[in-house]
């Protein structure tokens, strides 16, 4: 099981896992058919043995093909990456991270999502956090 340092990928490792979340399981092919500009099925395969080796991913043998799954559930993932995340760009502050969000150019944050974000500061301000 990976530590919550460890979620740091590449782009092409992100879009990997992507596809791997997505599908929940898959195959070499599977995730070189999903992936935009795909490398060769080897590049894709020794890809997914770096992942497993990092501790993102694990396999079963099927046959002759292996089937990777991912080691930790998608909301723990992204939960890790958002502390990264934080820690490496806004020196930690969630608050400034949530507004850079906000200020996207293209955010297009509906009113109703607004009105989500306020009630989930409302709901942390009541817990304590």
């Amino acid at each position: 099981m990976m530590r919550n340092a460890e979620w740091n990928l590449g782009r092409r490792e992100r879009q990997i896992m992507d596809v791997v979340y997505k599908l929940g399981r898959a195959s070499v092919a599977q995730v070189q058919s999903e992936l935009p500009n795909p490398p060769s099925y080897s590049a894709v395969r020794a890809m997914l043995g770096f992942l497993e080796d990092k501790g993102y991913l694990k396999h079963e043998q099927d046959g002759l093909k292996y089937i990777y799954a991912p080691t930790t559930d998608r909301n723990k993932a992204r939960t890790s990456a958002l502390q990264h995340l934080v820690k490496t760009f806004f020196a930690g502050s969630v608050a400034d991270a949530a507004a850079a969000l906000v200020d996207l150019p293209d955010s297009g944050l509906s009113p109703t999502e607004r009105e989500q974000l306020v009630h989930a500061i409302e709901q942390a301000r009541r817990e304590g956090r």
